[in-house]
């Protein structure tokens, strides 16, 4: 047996899987995308661009996952960051294994649960009745952009810890010793050392809670209330609801574009940054 052979054999079970499960319904997606509403709902073959002349009437779901995406994205990597820095930096053998398992735990229950835990904390018998306590009144959380970007960062927080924690996992400590040696104050170390060799796991983690944002559906659905709805709501409602396959189809396709063309510049910029960090390593 060749290596090429050996090679596709190896490829074959993955690459089956991968026509079959993205690319097959994807083009299947594409193609009904130029098709109309069947009066009954689903889709008549034909070729016509009205789907996409439609698509400025679901701005409001595009804008809200353009934007709590990113920020939601923005938050858990603030919040990650620390915590990852501390179990891998800082935190003893014997402390990191509990912080891990507890970082774990969120998991071990449904993110349904989860959010409807939320749903009470941020609702009138929760966190607003404490503050009307002290004083602080007509204070609304559920139902709003700050609900559900709490239940987002809440989600997939985990995502966010564990590449970072793997990246800093494996920083030679005796590189921070080299700069402490060396006079380097400990902002400054931090800075030219630790950040830029967490990169790599700064890079998976945004990219696995953003991805997943784009298509987020549950948690729009329960902590916004139908009032803040992502673009995969509009699709729920689209294919489900009012059985507009084509223009669900048509929404579909525009918001893969979208997420190609942010996935690919965003790999770019890290490549650069990656590339920029050896140029410096080197001098």
């Amino acid at each position: 047996m060749t290596r090429r052979t050996r090679n596709w054999l190896l490829l074959a079970p993955a690459g089956t899987w991968f026509l079959v499960m993205l690319i097959i319904p994807l083009t299947v997606v594409f193609i009904f995308s130029f098709g109309e509403r069947a009066p009954a709902g689903g889709v008549v073959p034909a070729f016509t661009f009205e789907q996409y002349a439609n698509l400025p009437a679901r701005w409001a779901a595009f804008k809200n996952t353009m934007t709590l995406a990113p920020i939601g994205t923005l938050s858990a990597l603030l919040i990650a960051y620390p915590l990852a820095y501390y179990l891998a930096v800082k935190s003893s053998p014997k402390w990191k294994t509990i912080l891990l398992v507890l970082v774990i735990v969120p998991f071990w229950t449904s993110i349904l649960i989860r959010s409807y835990a939320w749903i009470f904390l941020l609702g009138g018998r929760g966190i607003p009745a404490l503050l009307e306590l002290v004083g602080i009144e007509g204070v609304r959380l559920i139902n709003t952009p700050f609900a559900v970007l709490v239940g987002i960062i809440y989600g997939y927080l985990p995502l966010m810890v564990f590449p970072i924690y793997v990246s800093l996992d494996k920083l030679d400590k005796r590189l921070l010793e080299a700069s402490s040696d060396l006079g380097a104050k400990p902002w400054r170390t931090f800075l030219q050392i630790t950040l830029p060799l967490s990169i790599p796991g700064i890079a998976t983690g945004c990219m696995l809670v953003f991805i997943l944002l784009m298509g987020e559906y549950l948690i729009p659905a329960l902590l916004g209330g139908g009032k803040v709805f992502f673009v995969g709501n509009a699709l729920v409602d689209l294919f489900l609801q009012s059985r507009n396959w084509a223009y669900g189809s048509a929404v579909a396709v525009t918001l893969v574009v979208v997420m190609l063309i942010t996935v690919t510049v965003y790999m770019r910029l890290i490549n650069r940054l990656g590339a920029s960090r050896e140029d410096v390593s080197i001098m």
